[in-house]
């Protein structure tokens, strides 16, 4: 089941219970945990969490994130992404941070530089 959340800091984030499973992809303006299954991508403003139980089988387009579960997929994080002791990732990723925990599994690529435009980005017309 998805419900959006409003934490104890007042911020409003959503969330997939463990044992739902959504088919399609999921875009989201706020904060984004994931405790169940998703076979799709993700776009997302803010910040994504997979947790212990979460189970991805697509890409993920966000702020930042923070993998705890399972990952199949590519990942573009304009932060940090940060992969816990339990975390099993397969795919590449393209962030400016990388932080893996020891026990942490990361199968693939990471290209890292700052995803971050600067005016030094824009070309003038």
């Amino acid at each position: 089941m998805a419900k959006e959340v409003i934490n104890s800091s007042g911020l409003v984030y959503n969330s997939l219970t463990s044992g739902s499973v959504i088919t399609g992809n999921i875009t989201s303006e706020s904060d984004f945990r994931i405790d169940g299954e998703v076979q799709g991508d993700i776009d997302c403003k803010r910040k994504v969490v997979i947790g212990h139980t979460g189970v991805l089988k697509g890409n993920i387009t966000c702020e930042s994130a923070e993998i705890i579960g399972h990952v199949v997929g590519n990942i573009i994080v304009n932060e940090t992404i940060t992969l816990r002791s339990s975390a099993v990732f397969t795919g590449d990723i393209k962030t400016q941070t990388l932080v893996v925990e020891p026990d942490a599994i990361f199968n693939g690529n990471c290209s890292m530089k700052n995803m971050k435009k600067t005016n030094h980005d824009v070309t003038k017309v």
